[in-house]
């Protein structure tokens, strides 16, 4: 999955930063004669026209539609999108971006509130955001102590007779997520040794990433698992910030690993993890 960057033809940029776009053209009239913008009329025959005078020419926005038919080749491609546009004062092609945007996940519509070469500036900034955000995902590493395998039983993660045992043996979990597959890298019995596990994993797989931003996370009603995390690793916390931002997770992720977890992150170390099983999320 990637972020893409998709801009409408009143966006102007070098054509090597254009290449690295997706473009929704806007559409140019002369007279009865209609064109779409960059496609069957490009920039060169365009001034041409326009030095051989007669009526001015007019222009239409780019609709909904033809957002749409963009957007559904991102989705399809199982990625994320920036939307720049043209100033909203000068064209309803923010407009309709927005309306088709209505329909989809993770498509998100900015108002450049200006034109030409001054929105391709914040184009040509978002493609060096985008690669930056591809590349600094390589330097996250997600690691959660579970506090029990009955959820990932439930899902059918692992077998009944693998959570029973675990369930008489108090053993807690430890997952990580790589390339998007889920890696049982761990197993403790009981919370303290859990937590202990988890730290140790977070600094031999190279350390907390503090170029990053830091957060914990948690998941079910009560945060006191957290809180005990919080307060025995607090030597690798130290002198790193004021505070230490936790959040409750979603409960997409919930679902698949109960109540009573508890998330972190370190960098990502390019050596072999050593990871066992395969569960999928």
């Amino acid at each position: 999955m990637k972020v893409q960057i998709i801009v409408d033809s009143t966006v102007d940029m070098p054509e090597h930063s254009r290449s690295a776009c997706r473009v929704v053209p806007l559409t140019v009239h002369f007279g009865e004669e209609s064109f779409i913008d960059g496609v069957t009329l490009n920039k060169q025959d365009f001034y041409r026209r326009l030095a051989e005078g007669g009526a001015l020419p007019t222009t239409s926005q780019a609709t909904p539609a033809a957002f749409q038919s963009v957007f559904d080749e991102v989705t399809r491609a199982g990625d994320s999108a920036v939307v720049i546009t043209l100033a909203s004062q000068f064209s309803g092609t923010y407009q309709s971006a927005c309306i088709a945007a209505e329909e989809y996940e993770n498509i998100y519509v900015v108002d450049s509130r200006t034109a030409a070469i001054g929105s391709g500036i914040l184009a040509e900034y978002a493609l060096r955001c985008a690669a930056l955000l591809e590349k600094k995902r390589e330097d996250v590493r997600l690691f959660a102590l579970l506090d029990t395998l009955e959820y990932l039983k439930r899902g059918g993660r692992i077998s009944k007779t693998v959570a029973f045992a675990g369930g008489l043996l108090n053993i807690k979990p430890l997952i990580t997520v790589e390339d998007g597959e889920v890696l049982v890298v761990g197993k403790a019995r009981g919370a303290k040794q859990g937590m202990a596990l988890l730290t140790e994993k977070l600094l031999s797989d190279g350390g907390i990433n503090f170029d990053l931003p830091i957060l914990l996370g948690y998941s079910g009603t009560d945060a006191s698992n957290l809180e005990k995390y919080r307060a025995d690793s607090r030597e690798i916390w130290q002198g790193r910030g004021d505070t230490l931002p936790s959040t409750l997770l979603c409960s997409v992720i919930g679902t698949h690993t109960g109540p009573g977890d508890i998330f972190a992150s370190c960098r990502e170390n390019t050596e072999p993890s050593g990871a066992s099983g395969t569960p999928k999320a």
